[in-house]
């Protein structure tokens, strides 16, 4: 079932003009009952599941949606009452 799987998954940051895409790697194995099972390598919190590559990587795109969301929520909560300054930075990797 995985034989010939290979690309990248694009995920739109919909809450952030700060980003449009991402090009992320997907790591995928089969699971139990004909699922595929993936995780994001460079965000390995975000996990998921589908009985077809295109179901996995959409649910992945939908757990890393919430990830982010989660963790800029949290973020926000926990400078909520601190003086700080944000900058925009690009990075070359």
């Amino acid at each position: 079932m995985l034989s010939g799987i290979k690309g990248s998954i694009f995920v739109s940051n919909e809450y952030s003009n700060a980003m449009n895409k991402m090009e992320l790697t997907m790591m995928v194995e089969e699971g139990e009952n004909g699922y595929l099972v993936g995780q994001l390598v460079e965000y390995p919190a975000a996990l998921s599941q589908g009985k077809t590559i295109e179901e996995l990587e959409n649910n992945l795109k939908d757990a890393l949606k919430l990830l982010l969301q989660v963790q800029e929520d949290q973020l926000k909560h926990e400078y909520a009452k601190r003086k700080v300054v944000k900058r925009k930075v690009t990075f070359d990797v």
